[in-house]
């Protein structure tokens, strides 16, 4: 048995609270409610400590996908929203997830919406997925839309995950090629230099290079350190700015290797969210809008924008877009299509399947590309130390074979 926190009102219409002992959440308001009180909140009562928190409102995007699809499945069962919330929470492992959800209850137990209730946990629940249910509760098919929330939550999270592949080979072998570089030029080399000072040689350029090279990096690593922070700072701080999150953003659509990687992940996301609000129901106005807030990229969002106040004027969505380097013609023209045919939609949705074919084609040739060039990368660079290391012992063999 529990104990919970309940917080009631009579007949009369008077607030009172108190705790209950129950089994669980969902039989303390059931004992409540047939004793005839109307039911506000119940909550478990925990025990204080002075090294008790209050965990994050957080979900991860995995729990959230559960939950919606088990919402689903619930809502088109037949069972109440308020009773179909309380079992899911009662379930739930995740503390911040079950918090949130525990306030969502006593707001929606409490007469508001439950597109409202979510409204105020953004962490949670993001623009797309408030919206959207607050179109399945307009239209009365508000488990459709959690499945198709589900469905577009998944798809995007796959999407992240073929992003997420094609940077990590990349990361994982720089930070290999540092620490091995970065490990010769603090333990070996100095053990070379010794030798080379010792034998009083007159030593080649670049081992000269490498031996003043590794003496700095030894001598002044606290700078090398402070300079990497500062850097980093720097830019951390330029990106936020107007300007500098403009040209950063710009910079990402336009980089050699993976700025047309980018490019397709951006065409996929805007296909993929506008499809699925449309299709849910949301207005084509506001859906632009919530599109264009999600679309993590300045230059995309000003072409959705510029686009919203053409629809606003009356005409086509297409012309705009076209006019972006953003999207591609093929893009523009089968949205132009889309518009005339009165099938908007559909054709996102194909143009989202094609984008996310060619995203998951173009993370398998950088994974391909990418492995010869780092292979090829340390091997330059760990042979270029060899060949600095050798070229003294190489002229000192030189040396004593012409004396004999």
């Amino acid at each position: 048995m529990k104990d919970f926190k309940y917080t009631v009102r009579g007949a009369s219409g008077k607030q009172t609270t108190g705790v209950l002992s129950a089994i669980n959440r969902i039989e303390a308001t059931n004992e409540l409610r047939r004793k005839g009180l109307t039911v506000v909140s119940v909550e478990e009562a925990k025990k204080k400590s002075i090294f008790s928190f209050a965990p994050a409102k957080k979900a991860g995007t995995e729990d959230l996908v559960l939950f919606t699809r088990q919402l689903s499945t619930m809502i088109s069962a037949g069972i109440p929203l308020l009773e179909c919330l309380e079992v899911l929470q009662e379930q739930l492992d995740k503390p911040g997830f079950k918090l949130v959800l525990s306030e969502v209850i006593d707001k929606v137990r409490a007469g508001s919406d439950f597109s409202e209730s979510i409204s105020t946990y953004p962490k949670v629940f993001s623009n797309i997925y408030v919206n959207m249910i607050k179109a399945g509760e307009a239209s009365g098919q508000l488990d459709i839309i959690l499945v198709r929330l589900a469905e577009y939550q998944e798809s995007s999270q796959a999407l992240q995950r073929e992003i997420k592949s094609a940077m990590t080979y990349p990361v994982i072998s720089l930070a290999l090629i540092f620490l091995i570089v970065g490990g010769l030029m603090i333990f070996i080399i100095p053990q070379f230099d010794k030798i080379f000072r010792g034998m009083g040689m007159t030593l080649p350029l670049p081992t000269l290079i490498l031996l003043n090279i590794s003496a700095a990096i030894r001598g002044y690593w606290w700078a090398l350190f402070i300079g990497v922070v500062a850097i980093i700072a720097i830019f951390m701080t330029v990106i936020k700015t107007n300007k500098g999150e403009y040209y950063y953003h710009w910079l990402n659509l336009h980089l050699p290797v993976f700025g047309d990687l980018f490019r397709k992940v951006a065409v996929s996301r805007f296909a993929k969210t506008f499809a699925t609000l449309i299709k849910s129901g949301v207005p084509i106005l506001g859906a632009m809008e919530i599109v264009a807030a999600t679309s993590g990229n300045r230059l995309i969002e000003e072409a959705i924008n510029n686009a919203r106040e053409n629809v606003r004027k009356g005409e086509t969505l297409s012309e705009p877009l076209s006019k972006s380097p953003v999207f591609p013609p093929m893009v523009t023209r089968m949205i132009g299509i889309g518009e005339k045919s009165g099938a908007l939609e559909s054709l996102l949705e194909k143009i989202s399947e094609f984008y996310d074919q060619q995203v998951k084609s173009a993370v398998e040739s950088l994974t391909s590309m990418i492995e010869p060039l780092m292979i090829g990368m340390m091997g330059a660079i760990v042979g270029g130390i060899v060949i600095a290391i050798m070229l003294p012992i190489l002229k000192l063999q030189e040396s004593v074979g012409k004396k004999k």
